[in-house]
């Protein structure tokens, strides 16, 4: 399979966020019904967008019970069950890491200087069910905010299976991370009853969570009146590969991504130009038999590409330039590289480091940033469900020493009250 080619030097890769009026128009109108008629709007959009007419009557719960995520869990097989729990485990290890140390500094003239860190009180998490489930991206969620030490977990997902409750891989997975609550809607709905709160479905503080074209525009509206982790675009990959990397794992690697949907990037960037030709052989033979193969080709088509670098900080460049969500590293000496690597997402050292043990197992989270906003913004961490509050303790002998200043800078700015607080206290005045 032909893709195309680019010199690293006309290299441009800009991808936004999907701008789709209609889309856009809709779901704001729909936010806006949860947010204005609550439960009732979360029903009539339920019935109307999951095709479940169940959830206009009363007595239908958004709420799923505990009995049902336990039998979820209980029905998958062994082996599976074996797998979740150690990715879960190695999710948790990996992000146990990230936790921050409150801190304390002793000013050089008496002062007492800190930052705590708290837990953001109650997390929103959606998981898509629809067509696909990810219990992966269900741990990947669940797991930093427990480790943050979130109070209260609650969790959203379509109700997408016969029965009207979501995908038992999606609660078995909840079930396994220890969620505090799950309920059964979905869409751009699901995200304005959590941001607004809607009957029995809890008004959160921040929403995470992956989903699709709606959910995404859902997190873009209500942004402000509640916290979002990011606005996820499709999938991408950069194989970054020189002459020692095997075309055959290089196609594999980008075929990994191509699968995800029509939309996701898979970019060769090489030094080798022979390279390119024997991955594209490779493409061809491996699409043959890939059950997803229509979906894949129309991706590598679209979003996939060759770029010929003529040496290795040109390739580097490339990667730097666009940002990419994931970055592999099929090189003789993936941690030289990796040292000249400012902007990505993750990046994965080595031929025998495929990023599907990043989406599933190795520890580090696959919720990464995509559209190039891994110059500005990173992964999803523990870091992302915690506040730092500061605070500053005085004592007297300490405010008459920084009174001068602290005064002079307060009517610099034309704040005569800020500088009279600071001086009454100097002064002796007011009363006590």
């Amino acid at each position: 399979m032909k893709l195309r080619r680019v010199r690293a030097r006309d290299w441009d890769w800009r991808r936004t966020p999907s701008s789709d009026p209609l889309a856009r128009a809709a779901v704001e109108e729909m936010v806006a019904a949860v947010r204005q008629e609550g439960e009732r709007a979360v029903r009539r959009l339920t019935a109307e967008h999951d095709c479940r007419p169940e959830a206009l009557a009363p007595a239908w719960s958004f709420a799923v019970p505990r009995e049902r995520l336990q039998a979820a869990w209980e029905a998958l097989p062994e082996t599976l069950r074996e797998a979740l729990r150690a990715a879960a485990d190695r999710i948790r290890r990996f992000h146990e890491a990230q936790k921050p140390q409150d801190v304390e500094l002793a000013g050089t003239d008496g002062e007492r200087l800190g930052m705590v860190w708290r837990p953001v009180p109650r997390v929103g998490v959606y998981a898509p069910g629809g067509r696909a489930a990810y219990p992966s991206s269900v741990l990947m969620n669940l797991i930093p905010a427990q480790v943050a030490g979130v109070p209260e977990l609650v969790l959203v997902s379509p109700p997408s299976g016969p029965d009207g409750f979501p995908h038992p891989l999606v609660l078995a997975a909840a079930y396994l991370a220890g969620v505090t609550q799950v309920y059964r809607v979905g869409g751009a709905q699901a995200i304005a009853a959590l941001a607004y709160g809607a009957g029995e479905i809890p008004k959160v503080d921040k929403v995470v969570g992956p989903g699709n074209l709606y959910v995404a525009l859902a997190k873009r509206v209500v942004m402000g009146d509640v916290g979002i982790d990011s606005i996820a675009g499709p999938s991408e990959v950069f194989v970054v590969a020189d002459e020692t990397a095997n075309p055959a794992w290089v196609a594999a690697d980008l075929l990994a991504q191509a699968e995800h949907d029509a939309e996701a990037g898979a970019v060769l960037v090489t030094t080798a130009p022979g390279l390119a030709d024997a991955v594209e052989a490779e493409l061809a033979r491996q699409l043959a038999d890939l059950p997803r193969r229509e979906l894949a080709a129309k991706a590598l088509a679209d979003w996939g590409a060759v770029v010929l670098a003529e040496r290795w900080e040109e390739a580097v460049a490339v990667v730097n330039r666009s940002a990419p969500e994931h970055v592999e590293l099929h090189v003789a000496e993936p941690r030289r590289w990796l040292a000249a690597i400012d902007c990505a997402g993750a990046v994965f050292l080595g031929p025998y480091t495929p990023e599907p043990v990043g989406d599933y197992y190795a520890g580090p989270n696959h919720i990464l940033p995509t559209h190039g906003s891994a110059r500005y913004a990173s992964g999803l961490s523990v870091y992302d469900f915690l506040r730092r509050i500061t605070y500053a303790e005085y004592t007297a002998e300490t405010l008459v020493r920084h009174t001068g200043h602290v005064t002079a800078l307060a009517r610099a700015e034309g704040l005569e009250a800020h500088a009279r607080a600071v001086e009454i206290r100097r002064q002796g005045g007011g009363a006590r």
